[in-house]
C-alpha cells in the first residue's frame, strides 16, 4: 500500500504537463474538488490540493510532448539513478536538477519509451496525501515488454514483483519496494499494453468511493471515457478516463489487489 513514508523506489510525487494550466486545474477541480496554488516565479507550475494538502501538481507542457501525468519515484541519489538508467538502456530527458532546497529531480524514459521521473528529497519528501479519497493510490505501467521493463526498474530501484491473476488468462505483476513486507509495500503494477498501437506509459490511479459519480463529473467537464466503469474480481471497481487534453488517468474503489 502506498503511504507517505515514501520508501526508496515508491511513487512520491505526481505532476501533469498541460497545454493550458488554468483549464487543467478547473477540470480536475470539477472532478476531485482539487484547488490550484500557483508557485511564484515557477512559470505557472503549481500544486493541486485537497483540503489544504498537496496531492499533485500541474505545469506547462514541453513543446512537442503530449499531455500526460508523470509519476516520480523516490531516489536516494538522483545522479546515481540517472547513471543506472542510461546503463540499463533508458534515456535521460531532464538531467538531475536541484529544485531550490526542496529536492533534486530527474526525468527519464525507459527502454520501451514510458516516461517517469525521480525525486531525491530535500525539504519536501513527497505528496501530503496518498491512498485516500481523491489522491494517488496506485501506479500502473502498461508496456510492450513486461520482462524487459521489470528488469530495467529493478536495476534502478531494487523492486520486487509478484504475479497476480485478477481473472483467468490475465497476466499482471504487482510491484513493491526493495525492503519491507512485500505485500504491504506493493504500490503498483506492470501489465501488457492493450493493443500494439498503445504506447508504453505509466498511468496514475486515484482513489474514490464512487467511481461512477467521478466518471459523470469528468465527462460533464469535457473529459472522455477510455474504459467504462466496471467491476474487476479481486480488485474493485475501476475506470480509465482522459482529461480534455488527452492525459489518461484512472479511478479505483477498493484495494488494487486483495491478499
Amino acid at each position: 500500500m502506498l503511504t507517505t513514508d515514501f520508501p526508496i523506489g515508491s511513487p512520491c510525487w505526481l505532476d501533469l504537463g498541460s497545454p493550458d494550466i488554468p483549464a487543467g486545474a478547473r477540470f480536475y477541480g470539477q472532478v476531485f474538488g482539487w484547488t490550484f496554488q500557483e508557485i511564484p516565479d515557477a512559470m505557472g507550475y503549481g500544486f493541486v490540493q485537497l483540503n489544504g494538502r498537496t496531492v499533485g501538481a500541474i505545469g506547462a507542457l514541453n513543446e512537442g510532448d503530449r499531455s500526460s501525468w508523470t509519476t516520480y519515484f523516490r531516489s536516494a541519489d538522483a545522479d546515481a539513478t540517472a547513471n543506472a538508467a542510461q546503463q540499463a538502456g533508458g534515456k535521460v530527458l531532464v538531467e538531475p536538477t536541484d529544485v531550490m532546497r526542496e529536492g533534486r529531480l530527474a526525468q527519464f524514459s525507459d527502454p520501451q519509451g514510458a516516461r517517469f521521473a525521480v525525486w531525491q528529497a530535500g525539504n519536501t519528501k513527497g505528496l501530503d496525501a496518498v491512498s485516500e479519497e481523491g489522491a494517488l493510490v496506485w501506479a500502473e505501467l502498461h508496456t510492450s515488454d513486461q520482462d524487459g521493463a521489470f528488469t530495467f526498474y529493478r536495476q534502478l530501484f531494487g523492486w520486487r514483483e509478484e504475479n497476480f491473476e485478477p481473472s483467468p488468462g490475465m497476466t499482471y505483476r504487482v510491484i513493491s519496494t526493495a525492503e519491507g513486507d512485500q505485500r504491504a509495500t506493493g504500490f503498483g503494477g506492470i501489465a501488457p499494453t492493450m493493443s500494439p498501437e498503445q504506447p508504453s506509459a505509466w498511468t496514475p490511479y486515484f482513489a474514490t468511493e464512487d467511481v461512477d459519480a467521478r466518471v459523470a463529473r469528468a465527462t460533464a467537464a469535457g473529459g472522455s471515457v477510455l474504459m467504462p466503469a466496471s467491476d474487476v474480481e479481486n480488485v474493485g471497481r475501476l475506470a480509465w478516463l482522459a482529461d480534455p487534453n488527452g492525459a489518461p488517468f484512472a479511478l479505483i474503489h477498493g484495494e488494487p489487489r486483495e491478499s
